[in-house]
């Protein structure tokens, strides 16, 4: 058996249905390996986007998302994706194609140091150097990948440790088979002979099922410590974050301990949505004044960095912080009672150590403030900007979405002004770069949530700027039946940048695009391009979209918007 095969087959036992890739020479036997054993072999057009992809796989699934690339550029090209999901904290099992193992550092296609670049931004990295050492490398990579904190591992696998002994063997024939040979390619020979002898030596080990990797419980005294402190509250508020969503199969246990506790919550991260649309206890607007008001906060998988300016929003009040990690438990604020632990079990634990009286003037009054914002967005949305205002476009949005939706932000002032009114339905249902706030997530991300999810509508709201790192991926979701429905809020540029360079430096460099027709490139590329100029347009461009998409076409609506000050003073730096 090939080590292709191997892998492959260590994937099926880890439950992954799915492997992205751009294709190589180098990973050939693993693509070929998984598509004859029933995995679906999804191809994007770049390897960033086929670690995008992966991402958000594992974001939706809880599993390991998995992609393959072939070496040298094929793996330097994922680095941006891949640090993404490790400061995201995404599960992702990264295979790298590398030269042959007779071969490293003499200069072969596409050698390079792989292990090097990578290792800095990965949990974990091997380099099996014999056949046998390929499964052992692989499972251990799936359980690094979901233990502690997840995130992304990498293995680095030689092109003669994939394809099968007899090829491999073939390649070296001119030099073990030579008639007549002279001394030194008998040594040649000899020691070519030997290396193949150990590669291939030795039977693989069985491929064992996959063992759910230890969850980490919370101590219990902390968590006594942390219901006492929440019951005896005026004012609590809590925050929680990516790391509270860990665990999809058991999201209904972490809304009944929401709602046992009973305390206001403003959701971030993948967290979005996770109450629904209208849950009373959920708050969306003005985050950082309720922060400053409280006198318990309870941050439940979000560190204090520059989304809480790194501390100074709860500086006033008594922290409880829950983190799987000990450097995030403790940045730039030392909490009160600081809980190491599973965030989704430490919420659950605390919630059934907890009586409490819910504080309903304390609700009632971040409420009516969350109202008021929604009557100024609400206000601004009618203001005249010349074509579409992105208000407005975003709302129409809103109405539109079914139960059903994923809505996926790849850009800047255009995503941030969806965020504020489209309202991910349910639990997993939003899908943002995360803390390292990378342009470019878009394609890969939705065509991910779209396979995850396929019967959900996948919505993929695109800045214009953002757009053109992805855009060909409609391409690929044509090639792989994956029909999403992107939104380019079209504004001729690179709003957020533009917005204060203009004011802070009076120029507006390198900060203007085009009206471009981003929805004749998705036609190109197969799919359905609309383009729109007036809201008017908007709800019957919508329709038309959710028709085609459901019939199994990937459509792009171009959306030509003026520009408001709505986010003034959102310096992206």
């Amino acid at each position: 058996m090939n080590g292709g095969m191997l892998v492959a087959q260590v994937l099926k036992s880890n439950g992954i249905k799915q492997i992205f890739t751009l294709c190589g020479g180098h990973i050939s036997p693993i693509l070929v390996a998984a598509k004859s054993i029933g995995m679906q072999v999804v191809d994007t057009r770049h390897e960033a986007n086929a670690a995008f992809c992966a991402d958000a796989m594992s974001r939706l699934t809880g599993k390991p998302g998995v992609v393959a690339v072939t070496a040298g550029p094929g793996v330097t090209n994922t680095l941006t994706a891949i640090k993404n999901a490790q400061l995201a904290q995404s599960p992702i099992v990264l295979i790298g194609g590398a030269t042959a193992t007779l071969l490293r550092g003499k200069g072969s296609l596409q050698d390079i140091d792989q292990m090097e670049l990578i290792r800095p931004h990965v949990k974990w990295a091997a380099r099996p150097n014999r056949l046998k050492e390929v499964v052992p490398a692989m499972q251990k990579a799936f359980a690094i990948a979901k233990q502690g904190v997840p995130g992304p591992v990498f293995i680095e696998l030689a092109v003669d440790l994939l394809y099968p002994e007899e090829v491999v063997r073939d390649w070296y024939k001119k030099e073990t088979d030579k008639p007549n040979p002279k001394p030194a390619e008998r040594v040649t020979a000899a020691y070519i002979k030997w290396h193949l002898q150990r590669l291939f030596g030795g039977a693989p080990p069985e491929i064992a099922t996959a063992k759910q990797p230890k969850k980490t419980i919370p101590a219990k005294k902390l968590v006594r410590q942390a219901a006492k402190l929440l019951a005896a509250a005026k004012r609590p508020v809590m925050v929680l974050g990516s790391q509270t969503m860990l665990h999809p199969e058991q999201v209904n246990e972490l809304v009944e301990a929401i709602e046992t506790l009973k305390i206001p919550v403003f959701l971030s991260g993948m967290a979005r949505g996770l109450l629904g649309k209208s849950h009373p206890l959920q708050i969306r607007h003005k985050r950082s004044q309720a922060l400053k008001q409280a006198d318990v906060v309870l941050l439940c998988g979000v560190p204090n960095d520059f989304r809480l300016n790194y501390g100074s929003h709860v500086r006033r009040a008594k922290v409880i912080s829950i983190n799987l990690s000990n450097e995030d438990l403790y940045k730039n604020n030392k909490p009160k009672i600081p809980i190491l632990a599973d965030p989704h079990l430490a919420l659950v634990a605390i919630a059934a150590a907890m009586t409490y009286a819910q504080k309903g003037e304390w609700i009632n009054q971040l409420k009516q403030r969350h109202e008021q914002r929604e009557n100024e967005i609400l206000q601004m949305a009618n203001e005249d900007v010349g074509l579409i205002n992105p208000l407005q476009l975003c709302l129409a949005i809103e109405r539109s979405l079914a139960d059903k939706s994923i809505l996926v932000g790849d850009g800047g002032d255009f995503v941030a002004t969806a965020s504020y009114t489209i309202q991910p339905r349910g639990p997993y249902c939003w899908l943002d770069p995360g803390v390292f706030g990378t342009l470019g997530v878009g394609a890969g991300f939705a065509m991910g949530a779209k396979l995850a999810r396929p019967d959900h509508d996948v919505w993929l709201l695109y800045g214009d700027g953002a757009a053109g790192f992805s855009i060909i991926e409609f391409d690929s979701c044509v090639r792989n039946n994956i029909p999403i429905i992107a939104v380019v809020g079209n504004d001729a540029g690179w709003t957020q940048i533009a917005r204060d360079q203009v004011v802070l430096l009076n120029d507006d460099v390198a900060t203007t695009l085009t009206h471009m027709d981003y929805h004749l490139v998705a036609q190109a590329c197969g799919g359905i391009g609309i383009k729109v100029d007036d809201i008017d347009q908007v709800p019957a461009a919508i329709d038309r979209a959710l028709q085609e998409s459901r019939a199994g076409k990937p459509v792009l609506i171009n959306a030509l918007i003026g520009k408001t000050d709505f986010r003034k003073g959102s310096i992206s730096i």
